[in-house]
């Protein structure tokens, strides 16, 4: 099975979908993942909190901890990513070339501007795929309803999300930690529904069997 993960910034895949992702490569599917941004970024008074060298860094080594072979970066600006044409094109490139079976992306209700646009590209652009999960790879509320309704029991992979978060150690350190102790949460509690250690929860968009 061809499977693609796609994610505004470097983390967002290792967050939302970093367990399902790791279990799909250990069965030996194929997996993909796309990040169009560059995910470097300042804050608002203008200062580098991480540049695109160090984002690209700790991506390829999340990669390796996940056992995800193909990571494909593009070149849009971080938080200035819109939902436009040449966005789509580029997901439907890689659909195509990949001949991909399954999509794992952002929900679209998400409140993160990038994490929506992305969101929204992905539904577009991944309109011929049969099959299509929406994850979640942010805390904050949004004035839409998150439909968790597809669980992937992640108990054997946790470790490999765990260290590929921690991967990520410059955004753990601008969070001061709490990104580990809330995804784990969210696993534990995604488990409990479930009768397993951790889960990982899905909003299905389509899945045509």
């Amino acid at each position: 099975m061809n499977v693609l993960a796609i994610g505004a910034h470097f983390d967002d895949v290792e967050l939302g979908c970093g367990g399902t992702l790791a279990r799909y490569a250990r069965e030996r599917h194929e997996v993909t993942v796309y990040v169009p941004t560059v995910s470097g970024f300042a804050n608002h008074n203008q200062q580098t909190v991480r540049s695109n060298e160090i984002a690209l860094s700790e991506a390829r080594e999340a990669m390796k901890i996940l056992g995800v072979k193909n990571l494909i970066n593009g070149d849009f600006k971080t938080l200035q990513i819109e939902f436009v044409d040449s966005l789509n094109v580029e997901i439907l490139k890689i659909v195509e070339e990949k001949r991909i079976d399954i999509v794992l992306s952002h929900w679209p209700g998400d409140i993160h501007h990038d994490h929506h646009a992305v969101g929204q590209a992905s539904i577009h652009a991944c309109r011929h795929v049969k099959r299509q999960l929406l994850y979640r790879s942010n805390w904050y509320h949004s004035t839409a309803d998150f439909r968790g309704n597809f669980y992937v029991d992640i108990t054997a992979t946790w470790p490999q999300k765990e260290k590929a978060i921690e991967a990520h150690a410059s955004e753990l350190e601008r969070t001061g930690r709490r990104w580990l102790g809330f995804f784990r949460n969210e696993a534990e509690n995604a488990g409990q529904r479930i009768g397993v250690k951790y889960a990982e929860v899905f909003e299905v968009l389509k899945w045509i069997e």
